[in-house]
C-alpha cells in the first residue's frame, strides 16, 4: 500500500528511502548544515530522503536533560529547513494538542515508543490526513502493532508506517528481532529500521541513555537484508558535542556512504525477489 509524503509516493516494494536528522532541533544553524547535506545526497543519489528532527524530547532521562527549542520555535526552524531545501519533514507529536499545531508543516506525524498505544493520540494524529509513522514500543511484541494501525485506520487513514527500533533485553539494553520487519509489513504497509535507536543502551549511563554507535551499519544492512522499506538514523555534525543521545547518533560526514552501501544493498535484494 502506498503511503503519500508531500509529493512523493512510499511503496511496499519500491526503492529503499531514509529518514534522517539530528535527534533534536539544537539550534537552526546545525540543523540547516544536516539538511543541506542530506537534500545533496538525494539529488546525488536519486532517492527520498525525509528531515527529521524534534523540538521536544518529553522523555529524556534526566530532569537537566536537554530537551529542544519547544514547539513554538521548532516550527520556524522547520518552515526554514523546507523553504530552503524542499525535504519533506517528519517530527515527533506528545500530546493530542501538538498534532493541531504541527499539522500544517510536518508532512510525517510522527507518534514515540513509548507513545504508541495512546489511542487519542493516535485518532488525532490520524484525522490529520498525513501520513504516520509509529515507532514500535519497545515493550511490545511486533504482532501487537495490529491493534495500532487499527486505531489509525478507524480515522480513514491508510497513510501509515510503522518502525522498528528494537525491544527491551533486560536492563539497559535492546536486541533486534529481524523477523518483526515481515511481520509488520504483513499488515499491508511499509516498515522501517530505526538504526541508531536500536542500538541505544537506555538509561545506560544513569543519568543519559548510552549507545553503541559501532553496530548501527550492521544492525542497518541486516534490516534492509530483512525487507525493510527504509532506514531511519540520527546524524550530527559532530555526535560528540551533541545535546541529545551522542553515544548513537553518526557522523554526518560518515552518512554517504552508508546511504550507497544500504542504497545497493536494498535494489540486489529487490532484484531476488
Amino acid at each position: 500500500m502506498g503511503v503519500l509524503v508531500d509529493t512523493v509516493t512510499i511503496e511496499n516494494d519500491g526503492p529503499l528511502f531514509f529518514i534522517a536528522g539530528p535527534c533534536v532541533l539544537e539550534d537552526e544553524i546545525m540543523a540547516l548544515e544536516v539538511a543541506s547535506e542530506l537534500k545533496r545526497l538525494s539529488i546525488d543519489n536519486n532517492i527520498i530522503v525525509i528531515f527529521k528532527s524534534s523540538y521536544d524530547k518529553a522523555n529524556r532521562t534526566s530532569i537537566n536533560s536537554f530537551r529542544g527549542p519547544g514547539i513554538d520555535k521548532g516550527i520556524m526552524i522547520l518552515e526554514k529547513i523546507k523553504a530552503e531545501t524542499g525535504l519533506p519533514l517528519l517530527t515527533d507529536v506528545h500530546h493530542h494538542d501538538e498534532v493541531l499545531k504541527i499539522k500544517d508543516i510536518a508532512d510525517i506525524i510522527q507518534i514515540p515508543a513509548f507513545l504508541c498505544r495512546q489511542t487519542d493520540l493516535l485518532i488525532s494524529a490520524g484525522s490529520t490526513g498525513k501520513a504516520i509513522n509509529v515507532k514500535k514500543g519497545q515493550f511490545l511484541s511486533p504482532w501487537d502493532m495490529k491493534n495500532v494501525v487499527e486505531k489509525i485506520e478507524s480515522t480513514l487513514n491508510n497513510n501509515i508506517l510503522l518502525t522498528e527500533r528494537g525491544t527491551m533485553f533486560g536492563y539497559n539494553n535492546l536486541v533486534v528481532d529481524m523477523r518483526s520487519i515481515q511481520i509488520m509489513k504483513s499488515f499491508g504497509y511499509p516498515v522501517v529500521f530505526d538504526a541508531t535507536h536500536s542500538v541505544q543502551l537506555p538509561g545506560g549511563v544513569g543519568y543519559a541513555s548510552g549507545g553503541q554507535r559501532e553496530f548501527v551499519s550492521t544492525l542497518a544492512r541486516a534490516a534492509v537484508a530483512s525487507g525493510s522499506n527504509g532506514i531511519f538514523m540520527e546524524i550530527h555534525p559532530d555526535p560528540s558535542k551533541a545535546l541529545s543521545d551522542k553515544d548513537t547518533q553518526i557522523p554526518l560526514i560518515e552518512v554517504g556512504s552508508l546511504i550507497k552501501e544500504l542504497t545497493a544493498l536494498s535494489n540486489y535484494v529487490r532484484m531476488l525477489n
